[in-house]
């Protein structure tokens, strides 16, 4: 799998449009959110789901062009390193070809029952970067 797209559809709903008729700029985090975590929850084996969390610790967005209500978007989501609990993900948002953000974020793994940062075993990492 390593460094390729994975795609997460996203829906817009009404209440993501703000006074302005786009959709409002916090929303955009929501989307990484469900996004960085749909990838984790799809490429990452059952075991190391039940056993880790992931919390955020950094985004950085570019916005390029709004969203509507009826445009229909994907997030792609390549993981672009892991160091130590930490990994260093980009998120696309697209509508079709146009990109209309791109987010870096960095994460943090937590140890779900004890919520303290820990490394990814090697073969996990593997699945998700080079």
């Amino acid at each position: 799998m390593s460094n390729e797209a994975f795609h997460h559809q996203i829906g817009i709903r009404p209440d993501d449009i703000d006074f302005m008729g786009h959709v409002n700029n916090s929303v955009y985090l929501k989307w990484v959110q469900d996004a960085v975590v749909d990838y984790w929850t799809k490429i990452a084996p059952p075991d190391a789901v039940a056993k880790h969390l992931w919390v955020a610790l950094k985004h950085e967005i570019s916005y390029r062009r709004p969203a509507f209500l009826d445009d229909k978007m994907v997030a792609d989501v390549i993981a672009e390193r892991v160091q130590g609990a930490r990994a260093m993900f980009t998120t696309v948002i697209k509508r079709g070809e146009d990109v209309i953000a791109e987010v870096k974020s960095t994460w943090c793994c937590l140890d779900s029952v004890t919520q303290r940062p820990v490394r990814l075993a090697t073969d996990i990492v593997k699945r998700f970067v080079d």
